[in-house]
Order: structure tokens, then sequence, then C-alpha cells
């Protein structure tokens, strides 16, 4: 028997009354309304009235897209806010605590602290796989979310689909899957088992692939009670109109995404293919993403003669197994051109 949403909250916010807006209290047939509710500017711009507070447009569209009922479908305000929302939503601060996985996404550990909430770190592997048995012996009542990207940044791996599955059906919390690369790997997503798992969340980003990180738009698949939920402890409007309609326009345009990941994925294995070329280069780890992670020599040298040269790469060595390594995104031909003259340069 599935477990009912409410074990997974905060009780204190079950009873909780939303706030409504104006647009929320009467519902569009279609025709068209003079608007006299939301102490609105009258003048007509593009953006001088309020965004539908529940996204009903493009909510529906990604829906579609995505094979799932729009009441199993959350939108916020990039993936970080929903992540700040859940653990908000389902951590009593001083009391519980997340897992997550490092090396990691960070904003899972800065999200917790802010709101007073423990951080259990339970490393990956040597292989930059899960440790099934550490993390569930890690798992006590008061583990209420499991944070598991995959692929994983900065790694760029994808963990095993069938330790990811144990997880879900072993973890006394929720499992939040973040899927912010899914379309730069052939593993198939975890949105297809949110049917099967009352406690399986998923989310995935207009960030990366869809190229939208300027406009700030996650997708968050559920089981619809906890969207409901989620519905109900967001701000009224949480997406603005701009992103909305850039959303919009960019799911009519999904052939040419299409076009751009497989150009990423080709420059990727064209960049991989160099590195194995430049002896200051020690490894290149096996990517299912957009970028790589390489271990070198000295990272804080190389990155800084990256930085002489114009080019900005990302030094992760701070963090659990990453010591002396560099996260490189792929980029257009020019710009990956670049990084490999660059970096011959700097082995001679």
């Amino acid at each position: 028997m599935k477990p009912k949403i409410k074990k997974f909250v905060r009780k204190s916010l079950l009873e909780l009354s939303p706030y409504q807006s104006a647009r929320e209290e009467f519902v569009n047939d279609g025709r068209e309304m003079i608007l006299l509710d939301a102490n609105e500017n009258p003048f007509p711009t593009a953006v001088n009235r309020y965004p539908d507070p529940m996204q009903i447009e493009l909510k529906s569209r990604i829906a579609n897209w995505k094979s799932v009922d729009p009441n199993q479908l959350y939108l916020s305000n990039g993936s970080d806010e929903f992540i700040s929302q859940i653990i908000m939503a389902c951590c009593e601060p001083s009391k519980d605590h997340i897992l997550i996985l490092p090396p990691t996404f960070g904003m899972y550990k800065v999200a917790a602290r802010t709101y007073g909430v423990a951080v259990k770190e339970v490393p990956l592997d040597a292989s930059f796989q899960l440790d099934v048995d550490a993390i569930l012996k890690a798992s006590d009542g008061q583990s209420k979310i499991l944070f598991i990207p995959t692929p994983n940044n900065p790694t760029a791996n994808c963990f095993k689909a069938s330790a990811i599955e144990y997880l879900i059906e072993e973890f006394p919390g929720l499992v939040v899957v973040d899927e912010a690369y899914a379309e730069f790997t052939e593993h198939n997503s975890f949105v297809g088992l949110i049917n099967r798992f009352t406690n399986l969340v998923v989310c995935q980003t207009f960030s990366k692939a869809q190229g939208m990180a300027g406009a700030r738009l996650g997708m968050t698949f559920a089981d619809p009670d906890l969207i409901t939920f989620l519905n109900r402890i967001k701000a009224p409007y949480n997406l603005n109109s701009l992103t909305i309609n850039a959303a919009l326009q960019r799911l009519e345009e999904q052939e040419l995404v299409k076009e751009q990941v497989a150009f990423m994925l080709k420059e990727r294995l064209r960049l991989e293919a160099a590195f194995e070329e430049i002896e200051f280069i020690k490894t290149c780890f096996p990517s299912d993403a957009n970028f790589v992670l390489i271990r070198l020599d000295d990272s804080s040298l190389r990155y800084q003669q990256l930085l002489d040269q114009g080019i900005v790469v990302r030094n992760p060595s701070k963090n659990t197994a990453c010591e002396n390594t560099l996260r490189i995104s792929v980029g257009l031909t020019e710009e990956n051109n670049a990084l490999i003259n660059a970096l011959r340069k700097m082995d001679q």
C-alpha cells in the first residue's frame, strides 16, 4: 500500500490556508474580461497584468510533452526554488535531516542549512556510484529527503537505475531524483515511475539543454497529492510572464533543441579525445552530460592559467573525492577550439 503524502510533510503545514491571489478567485471561461481586481496599471504593455498563478497553459503543454497528467506537475522559479520548498515543506528544523551524496550539487546543503535542517553526507564510492548499503544504514525516522542527481554534478556520470529504484523502495522518506541533464543521456528518465512510487519526486529544468538558464524555470513531477501541497505553499506568482512565454516558445523548438544536444555531445567527444593528448591531464572521467570532469596535476595552477587566457572553467577540487579536478562545459566549436589550443600551449 502506498504511503499517504501527509506522512512526508510537516504536520504544522497540513492545515495551512494558502494565500489566494486576485487572479485565482474566478475561473476564466474564455470571455474578454474587464480586469479591475488586482490593482494593476491598466495601460497595456507586455507585462502590465499579473501572470497566470497556476500556469495552466504551460503546464498543459509540458504535461503533454512529458506524458504526465498536469496534476503531477509543479513549476518553480528554477529548480533551486523547488529544492528550498521541498526542504521547508518536509523537514522540521533542528529535528529532521536530509541525505546528500558527495560529491554532489551544492544547493541541497545550502538550502537545508538556510532552514535549520541537518545534513547527513554519504559519499559516493570510488567509481562515483551510489553506496546503497551506506545510504540505508545512515537513514532513520528523521531522514526526510534523499537527493540523487543523475547525471551527477560535478562528476557527470549517471547512477545505476537499479540502485536508485532500490533506494526509492527502501528509503523511509522522499527520494528526489534531480535530472537537470536528462536530455544529454540515453538512460531512461524516472518520470515514468511516479505512478508507482508515492515517495518519488523527479525534477528537471529548462536551464541546461533547453537553453533558458536566464529565465529560471524548473519542473517537478510527483504524486498529485504532493503537487497539490506544493501549490498551496508557493508564492502566488512564482513564475513571471516573460518566463512563461519564453517556455511556450521553446516548446515549439524541440527539434532545434535535439540538434543542439547532438552537437554538444559530438563536441564533448572531441574534447575528451583532445584531453587524452594533454600530459598534465591524468584522468578524464566518463560523462553522460554536457560537461566533463578531469583530474590533472595541479587544478589551481591550471585554472589560473586558463583564466589568464580568457577561459573560465569550474574548480570543484574542494568537493569530496574531487582533489585536483576541473569541470569543463561544452561550448561552441570556436570556444572548444580555444580551450584545446590553450591546454596544448600549457602542455608545452
